[in-house]
């Protein structure tokens, strides 16, 4: 296969990681992008370089040189987008949440299979190199038997209530850490452990209010999650304790805790400003302390950018593109996303309802 031309749809995370991104990796252009203004997509194609602009999706979709679509637009444009793409038999690289709801994604799951389309989740976290060594420990059974798992992911980016309102704000528009961060803790824990069994879930908003931009700083409503406790239980009764915030002033960063009969693995990092950067492993076996382990060469970035979430991303797309040319479906997939998406769905139907809610076996 030569270069994959690629369409870039959505323009923060977009602008930001996938377009440098997919500049930089061997096997991708970028022949074309959508805004859904105009002069605003003309702008970021000048700034970028890039050829082609469009603010009609389907007229994107038309050029015979867009093979490919990365889709990063706020996630309730997601199914529908997604669905336009996928129809018109172009492969997808889609952000999470993967959509709004189970049933939509799973909708997009089969429409793919059925359009010979292939998808993959920016799941970017199995590729970072500490996530990958901790991988490779729990495969090795250091921790043995495992007691306890401990998820803390504690940010400051929405704590400052002058922050103004945007679509993240909104819980029907998709916004909320559940679906920022907590999409990602379902598909690495059910990466490095396993299926989870049963989960209860807690969702809370504190900041209830934040100035409009649009009305002229006027207060407007916000009701989607700045804070999310879940407990779930995975398969040989497993504990696990997550606590997501995006409110908490000096917050920890991102831990994960295990906890075993014959030792400990803790990585995390206390970097709040790049959630990519910072990570490292700490390990010990019982009653020894904890000492960090060294990244193998292996398993390092071949290179290391000043946002940390291009490289990661970079190993995410080398599987997209492999798994196109081979016409194979790589991990992660858009199955690994369904199953986040159902975790998601049941944690917000547990909040809704007070009680632990069980996670079935088989879901597609």
């Amino acid at each position: 296969m030569n270069q994959l031309g690629v369409a870039v749809v959505g323009t923060g995370f977009g602008s930001a990681v996938h377009i440098p991104g997919f500049k930089h990796h061997p096997r991708t252009e970028v022949v074309a992008l959508y805004h859904r203004h105009p002069e605003k997509a003309r702008q970021i194609a000048l700034e970028h370089g890039i050829t082609y602009y469009f603010s009609d999706l389907e007229e994107l979709l038309s050029l015979e040189s867009v093979e490919a679509v990365s889709l990063s637009t706020p996630p309730f444009l997601h199914y529908p987008m997604a669905k336009q793409i996928i129809l018109a038999k172009k492969h997808l690289l889609l952000e999470k949440p993967m959509t709004m709801t189970f049933q939509e994604c799973q909708e997009l799951y089969y429409l793919a299979k059925q359009q010979g389309v292939i998808v993959a989740a920016d799941f970017e976290f199995r590729t970072i190199p500490a996530w990958q060594l901790l991988a490779q420990y729990l495969a090795q059974d250091y921790v043995g038997k495992i007691r306890l798992i401990k998820v803390d992911w504690l940010v400051a980016s929405r704590a400052n209530p002058t922050r103004p309102w945007n679509w993240y704000s909104c819980q029907d528009k998709g916004g909320g850490v559940l679906g920022a961060i907590g999409s990602h803790v379902f598909d690495y824990l059910h990466w490095l452990f396993g299926p989870a069994t049963r989960l209860i879930a807690q969702m809370y908003c504190s900041i209830r209010e934040r100035p409009d931009p649009i009305e002229g700083g006027q207060l407007k409503e916000v009701d989607a999650d700045d804070t999310t406790l879940i407990l779930l239980e995975l398969t040989g009764n497993i504990p696990v304790q997550v606590n997501l915030s995006s409110v908490t002033y000096q917050g920890r960063g991102h831990w994960l805790e295990v906890y075993g009969e014959k030792g400990t693995l803790i990585l995390g990092s206390d970097n709040l400003k790049d959630y990519v950067h910072g990570f490292k492993l700490l390990a010990a076996q019982a009653g020894s302390n904890l000492i960090e382990l060294e990244i193998p060469k292996a398993l390092e970035f071949k290179t290391v950018f000043t946002d940390g979430r291009i490289a990661p991303f970079l190993r995410i797309v080398d599987r997209w593109v492999e798994a196109i040319e081979t016409g194979i479906s790589l991990v992660p997939s858009l199955k690994e996303g369904v199953y986040s998406q159902l975790l998601m769905h049941l944690a917000q139907q547990s909040s809704q309802s007070q009680k632990w809610l069980e996670i079935p076996s088989i879901w597609l």
